[in-house]
């Protein structure tokens, strides 16, 4: 492994670092040199939706790694894994609704809607979806006006 000393501010210290931490700390450095140089020359200034707030996505409880995967997945049309779970045990639920215990499928839907619904769970997410009772408490309100 090699090192590479580094200068911090206007003092002399040597750091005995990884060159590609050292290569890191130089980039962001110089970008932020760049960025005080423009802000400095005035280029920010009445940029459009200045003074708005920001919009930001839902996703800022990801790290910056998992932000970018999700975020070309989202742009080709893909949903995050516990959207796509979502959305399978609905369509199995829809189709468990169709067909009859002597379907030869049935028994194998029914196992991968429990199993989907186990991870929905686990991940902290509702499934009341899955047994109407949400559609059932409205219907029981609205008998009851």
């Amino acid at each position: 492994m090699f090192f590479a000393p580094i200068a911090y501010a206007s003092f002399s210290f040597f750091f005995l670092i990884p060159c590609q931490e050292a290569a890191m700390w130089l980039m962001e450095q110089w970008a932020e040199r760049h960025i005080l140089e423009a802000q400095q020359k005035g280029e920010f200034d009445n940029l459009p939706g200045t003074g708005e707030p920001l919009v930001l996505d839902d996703d800022s409880h990801l790290s910056p790694e998992l932000r970018v995967g999700y975020r070309l997945l989202k742009n080709a049309g893909f949903l995050p894994p516990e959207l796509e779970a979502r959305k399978e045990a609905l369509m199995l639920n829809d189709l468990l609704a169709e067909i009859n215990e002597q379907h030869p499928d049935y028994h194998h839907v029914c196992k991968r809607l429990t199993l989907l619904e186990l991870k929905l769970k686990q991940a902290g997410l509702s499934t009341d979806f899955l047994h109407g009772s949400y559609a059932r408490a409205v219907a029981s309100k609205m008998e009851e006006q």
